[in-house]
Parts: structure tokens; C-alpha cells; sequence
């Protein structure tokens, strides 16, 4: 998307006082699971008080939640299943959409809550690569676990048309200081590049699901924005 460093994120309000338990409960239970320390609990609730940022449109908690469910999905294709729910919960943990190093500050993020959690080294690192790989999503082959993690985040793209319609709305929306013609020049290259791919997702499940629909409504959005 079109980057303007001067635009100022939107942070008049705070943050809801209470984060949506069942992921609390699911970011605790991970925590420990994965080995860590003490007690995950308030860092699970600045990450989801980070996540409801009110400059905050697509990129919310509902993209968070949706995220987690479309890798318990996909888990089974994975190598480390937490390992990526881990990376779920942080790359977009940072969002500001006037800035392009979200993905860059996420991973610091990552790495910094989870060896303070007391997580071990390899898995840590692994969740940076797999959040910094959200950049490009373009996984190397064989790597699974970044495919599961990719193909969660795109998932978007296939859903259905009125669902697509609300999420290239709300992506609109986080771009509001963006004008008009420099948002449709930017948001129709990036949607000529998706559509270049000779793939969309890399995991069987992902892609026999999703790519058809996918291409159907990037074409869709495409011509609204190109004719």
C-alpha cells in the first residue's frame, strides 16, 4: 500500500479495558505450552490492547482471531504448529499504515515479550523469521511452517464476495489520509502483482480452497479500481 510518512495514526481513544477472554485464555495456554515463565497473562493483554488500536480498521482483532483459526486449520501441514500461532499473534502486533516497517517492529516485539517470557532461543528466532516473512509472503519451498502462516493471512483474499468487499473496505479505511487517485494507483498494483503469482497459497488445503475464489475477487476489485 501507498506509504505517506507524515500521516499521523489515529491514537485519540484508548484501547477497550477488557481483552476478548477465549483469546486470552488461548494466548496463556500457548505461552505455556511453549515454556514459558511466570505468569503470560499481561502480555497477552498488551498485545490485544495493541491489536484494538483505533487506527485500526482490517488490521484488528478479528483479523487476529481469524488469523489463529485458519492456522489451527492448516496445522496439520505445519512442522510447529505454535511456533506459527506464535507468529499469528505478532506480525501485525506494530500497525501504523502511514509507516512501512510494521512487519520489522513486529518482529522486535516478538522477540523481545517472548525472551522476556523465558521462551527458548531457537523458537524465538523462529518466530521472527516467520513474522518478518509476512512482508513478502513468499515462503521458500519446504518451508512449512511459513507456508501455514502465509496462506492463514491471505485467506482473506478467497473468502466470499461480500466478505472481500468488507475487508477491501476497511483496508480503504486505514488508508483514509491516502487521496483518492494515489490509493487506486497503489492498491491496483498490488493487486496486479497477487494476480501474477503462479500461486496464491502453498499448502494443498489453503489452495484448493481459497485461490479460486481469491483470483476471482482481486479480478473484481481490480476492474472497480482499473477499468
Amino acid at each position: 500500500m501507498p506509504n505517506t510518512p507524515d500521516a499521523p495514526a489515529d491514537t485519540s481513544a484508548d484501547a477497550p479495558a477488557d481483552a476478548p477472554a477465549d483469546l486470552l485464555a488461548a494466548w496463556t495456554a500457548l505461552l505455556l505450552r511453549c515454556g514459558a515463565g511466570g505468569d503470560p497473562e499481561p502480555a497477552g493483554r498488551e498485545l490485544l490492547r495493541r491489536w484494538a488500536e483505533p487506527q485500526r480498521r482490517y488490521h484488528t482483532v478479528g483479523h487476529l482471531r481469524a488469523v489463529l483459526a485458519h492456522v489451527d486449520a492448516l496445522a496439520e501441514h505445519a512442522d510447529d504448529p505454535d511456533t506459527v500461532r506464535l507468529a499469528a499473534w505478532f506480525h501485525d502486533a506494530v500497525y501504523r499504515p502511514d509507516r512501512s516497517e510494521n512487519e520489522e517492529r513486529s518482529a522486535a516485539l516478538a522477540v523481545r515479550a517472548l525472551t522476556e517470557a523465558g521462551l527458548p532461543a531457537a523458537r524465538v528466532a523462529g518466530v521472527e523469521r516467520l513474522v518478518r516473512l509476512t512482508v513478502t509472503h513468499h515462503p521458500e519451498p519446504g518451508d512449512r511452517d511459513g507456508e501455514v502462516l502465509c496462506d492463514a493471512d491471505l485467506a482473506v483474499l478467497g473468502g466470499l464476495p461480500q466478505e472481500y468487499a468488507a475487508y477491501a473496505a476497511a483496508v480503504r479505511e486505514e488508508y483514509a489520509f491516502v487521496p483518492d487517485p494515489d490509493f487506486r494507483a497503489g492498491r491496483a498494483a498490488i493487486l496486479r502483482q497477487l494476480l501474477a503469482l503462479p500461486a496464491l497459497y502453498r499448502t494443498p488445503a489453503a489452495r484448493d480452497r481459497f485461490d479460486a475464489p481469491a483470483r476471482a475477487n482481486l479480478a473484481a476489485e481490480l476492474g472497480r479500481l482499473d477499468p
